[in-house]
């Protein structure tokens, strides 16, 4: 089945001139697309909206400041189980146990900044693509 989800290349994957070899990675993925993309600084309201479930968390304040550290890269892809695929793509949030291969494993450094956000559900990417890209909702 065909899905769409958000994918963010976070503050670091631009300062760290990652941005090519990720969206390179997903790109040569047979049947995925991007299909949308800005370089874009994530306001205040923006990160609230997307972090909301996570407000009151001690991490909360530390994930806030970092993703508005600097420009991010965000993303709409597609195709066929694309939700699943990209969060495999990405590799777990600790890059310390994620795979060689996966994102995190191959270029992650730290949790907190982990270089790549991938909607975890078909439910996160509908509410996300609305925060993101209001137009292709």
């Amino acid at each position: 089945m065909s899905q769409r989800t958000l994918v963010i290349l976070k503050p670091d994957a631009v300062r760290r001139g990652l941005v090519g070899e990720i969206i390179g990675r997903i790109e040569r993925k047979a049947g995925w697309s991007v299909t949308a993309m800005e370089l874009r600084t994530l306001d205040r309201a923006t990160l609230e909206q997307h972090y909301a479930e996570h407000e009151g968390r001690p991490f909360y304040e530390p994930l806030m400041e970092f993703m508005a550290s600097g420009p991010s890269v965000v993303m709409l892809v597609e195709g066929e189980r694309v939700i699943e695929g990209i969060r495999a793509l990405a590799g777990p949030t600790d890059p310390i146990g994620a795979p060689p291969g996966s994102v995190r494993g191959d270029f992650g450094t730290i949790v907190r900044e982990n270089l790549i956000h991938a909607s975890d559900s078909e439910e996160s990417a509908e509410r996300e693509r609305k925060i993101f890209f209001p137009s292709f909702a």
